[in-house]
């Protein structure tokens, strides 16, 4: 059975990837970061949703100054309602991805896997640099030039499987594999019940893509959706 890396947040991309990745034959590790983002109810989900699908669970804590300057990780900085906008936004983390990728690749080396799941799209997203094609196809490349287990004939790849997809189409595959969404949060602002506010981005794509999929939003808001 091979063996996969999955970035974990317990939301509603990262979960999809996992049930794939299990129906796909993997033995999945999961792994989570808490880097002081204000909605660490999303790590309860991640620790819940690891056990549901039998992958073992790791969280790794970084250093929040790191990550400073983003609404994610300042509470003094507000999270803005979903606008449209095609700037990137206050929510962006700084090197997020590349940074949590670089552990990822780590854990791939220690466990022997032979992919990396991540749920980053570039359809239905917040225009985060971060989440484009040529920087998953660049990383990568780093990724088998820098590794032991690359250069001796085992490299490692990165899967998107969510990359060319809508938030509606990624329900839609996560539907057919059984997820419960109900169990997975999304919301750059979550309460710590795990209810999300309904106005962020992060909430926005997900309301519109359970529309435009025609079905039930099961996501707990801390008002009616």
């Amino acid at each position: 059975m091979p063996t996969a890396i999955v970035l974990f947040s317990g939301g509603l991309d990262s979960t999809t990837c996992l049930a794939l990745a299990k129906v796909s034959g993997y033995e999945c590790h999961t792994v989570s970061f808490d880097y002081g983002q204000r909605h660490k109810a999303e790590m309860q989900a991640a620790q819940a949703l690891s056990a549901h699908y039998g992958a073992k669970h790791h969280v790794i804590r970084l250093p929040t100054e790191s990550f400073s300057g983003s609404a994610l990780t300042d509470n003094s900085i507000d999270v803005p309602d979903h606008t449209g906008d095609s700037s990137i936004p206050v929510t962006y983390v700084p090197a997020r991805n590349t940074i949590f990728l670089s552990f990822a690749l780590g854990l791939a080396e220690v466990y022997k896997a032979s992919a990396i799941f991540t749920g980053v799209s570039s359809i239905d997203y917040s225009h985060y640099p971060d989440c484009r094609p040529e920087f998953i196809q660049a990383f990568e490349n780093m990724a088998n030039l820098a590794t032991k287990a690359a250069v001796e004939g085992s490299p490692v790849h990165i899967k998107t499987p969510l990359l060319h997809l809508s938030k509606a189409q990624t329900i839609a595959l996560g539907t057919t594999l059984g997820v419960d969404y109900s169990q997975t949060i999304s919301c750059y602002q979550a309460n710590s019940s795990g209810e999300a506010c309904g106005r962020c981005d992060s909430c926005s794509l997900r309301k519109q893509g359970f529309a435009e999929a025609k079905l039930t939003d099961v996501t707990r808001y801390t008002t009616p959706a």
